[in-house]
């Protein structure tokens, strides 16, 4: 892996942050229909897919509580993988660097 998945994976979960964020703002919003967002990984990149929720006719908000604080946990357990593994990548790239001059 190199530093460019891990970006592309951060700015993925920084979407997913966003959109969860902004349901749980709307929480108490009549007929908010929350967004949700799927992390897909291809061989290159990290992508968000963003879409609009399945619309139930509520006419409360249809965010739920519980989902977005699991997906919260979910992009702050991501995020701090991603930089662990940049600094890593910087470390050995530093010790590498050392070992040339």
């Amino acid at each position: 892996m190199n530093v460019s998945n891990n970006i592309s994976s951060l700015q993925a979960h920084q979407t997913m942050m966003n959109s969860s964020a902004n349901n749980v703002a709307n929480v108490n919003s009549d007929r908010y229909v929350p967004t949700d967002v799927r992390i897909q990984s291809s061989e290159n990149s990290v992508t968000p897919n963003v879409r609009k929720a399945d619309d139930n006719g509520s006419l409360g908000s249809q965010s739920e509580l519980s989902k977005e604080i699991t997906d919260q946990i979910i992009v702050q357990n991501a995020t701090a993988v991603n930089v662990t593994a940049i600094k890593t990548q910087d470390d050995i790239l530093g010790s590498l660097l050392d070992i040339k001059a």
